[in-house]
């Protein structure tokens, strides 16, 4: 890029797309593939295999609590960034955990291939938790090793490429292994779904340590040990305007986490058939989220980080409401199609700018612990006020009135981040991946 075009910030509808094509936006697709395969071993894989193999349905409903491990990993992610592996750990730091990682995967899906539900339903759900644990950890590894390997300004399309990858992974495996469950069985399946482990693993071997990490690794005693497990938070909450960023992120998705959990519900009420949830909410909604993934990561490119940001709030809290506007209507195949398909897309682009976003406040020496902290807390507070109010909510005031409220829900949100970008504590807040050093910018074209 000429110093002209850096200096005014315009920036060609190539310079905007370019990234996807960049190595290490391609190198976050695979780790994405990786990512999303663990996931689908324990969801709807396994329920199918629990069903078929004639396991009650309030015991195939209660395997769901395998996917807990998911939102405590950042408890333990401080190993991964603190704790070197003998031997290995001479092929850089995240480059050994991938290895070590992606194998542990492999053998815990290995595991549950071996596990009979119908003889012995209790190793059964030791080995999906397992599959859990070790999925959660493979994902610390995988997170961190996106946001080191991607520069500043390629974070928006590393992220959307993520996504796509996790998408792809978490359909394939789940699609090769009913296809070969059907022919040799759910051994069979799940031994060969483990493959999906060597996409990430293999990047990682083929691209090496990432170039922006930055290395802080105890080794002796007990102080250092707790430097590893404290560093993080200690250094987070060092920053100007850490407690509002914290805050940011605790708030900003509390409408749309409790829009889109209810919405089973509002088209079963409105009376829509299976086939037309299918068509409408599977089929337009996953077009229009991956056009979303897109747009977002070209936005991104294009105009930056809080820009980007800003309007992926307002298009959630937009999106909302299209869903009391749908409900004040009543059943309407157009107007569900259009609510579903807004939806999904705002979901996709806020899904990359927002990750984008938290990725770059991560510090370059603590970027598993970080990551793995930020993105537990950015979803908790709307899971847990859905499961505990939502339902009650909607009884009490209707479906109108409810997403009219989830609207409002999401006004802190837009309210907080325009107030950090005018405070300048989006800046002042930001991480070591955020920041752009020596290699980091854009090539010239």
């Amino acid at each position: 890029m000429t110093e002209a075009k850096a200096a005014t910030g315009k920036k060609s509808a190539w310079d905007s797309v370019k990234p996807y094509f960049e190595k290490e936006s391609l190198a976050a697709f695979f780790l994405g593939v990786s990512s999303g395969f663990p996931y689908a071993m324990i969801a709807a894989t396994l329920t199918t295999r629990l069903a078929q193999d004639g396991i009650e349905k309030s015991t195939v409903t209660a395997f769901s609590l395998a996917f807990l491990v998911y939102n405590f990993k950042w408890l333990w992610a401080w190993i991964v960034d603190g704790v070197r592996i003998p031997v290995l750990g001479r092929m850089g730091q995240r480059v050994s955990w991938m290895i070590v990682t992606g194998l542990l995967v492999m053998a815990a899906v290995v595991n549950l291939a071996l596990a009979r539900p119908a003889d012995d339903i209790v190793y059964t759900a030791i080995a999906a938790v397992l599959v859990g644990a070790a999925g959660a950890t493979f994902d610390i590894v995988i997170d961190a090793y996106r946001i080191e390997t991607l520069k500043p300004y390629q974070l928006g399309t590393g992220s959307g490429m993520s996504q796509y990858g996790w998408r792809v992974g978490a359909a394939a495996a789940g699609a090769v292994a009913l296809y070969v469950a059907a022919r040799h069985g759910w051994q069979a399946a799940y031994i060969a779904c483990a493959m999906f482990a060597l996409p990430a693993m293999l990047t990682a071997i083929i691209l090496g340590e990432p170039a922006r990490r930055k290395v802080e690794i105890a080794r002796k005693g007990i102080a250092e040990m707790w430097q590893s497990v404290s560093g993080p938070f200690v250094e987070f909450f060092r920053r100007s305007g850490a407690f509002v960023v914290l805050l940011f992120i605790l708030v900003h998705k509390i409408g749309d986490t409790l829009a889109n959990l209810t919405l089973r519900l509002l088209f079963d009420d409105l009376a829509y058939t299976n086939d037309e949830i299918a068509l409408y909410d599977v089929g337009v909604g996953f077009w229009a989220l991956i056009i979303g993934v897109f747009v977002g990561g070209v936005i991104y490119a294009r105009y930056g980080l809080k820009k980007s940001v800003m309007l992926s709030l307002i298009l959630m809290a937009v999106s909302n409401l299209s869903f009391a506007l749908l409900a004040a209507a009543g059943k309407s195949n157009l107007g569900m199609a259009a609510a579903i398909g807004f939806e999904n897309f705002a979901s996709g682009y806020g899904g990359v700018v927002v990750v984008a976003y938290f990725s770059a406040l991560c510090d370059l020496r603590f970027t598993a612990s970080q990551y793995a902290l930020i993105s537990a807390a950015a979803s908790i507070v709307g899971r847990f006020l859905t499961g505990t109010t939502a339902g009650a909510l909607i009884e009490a005031m209707g479906y109108v009135n409810f997403y009219i409220l989830t609207t409002f829900a999401a006004l802190p949100g837009i309210v907080l981040f325009w107030w950090m970008m005018k405070t300048g504590l989006v800046d002042a807040a930001m991480g070591t991946a955020g920041e752009v050093g020596e290699g980091d910018a854009r090539d010239d074209p």
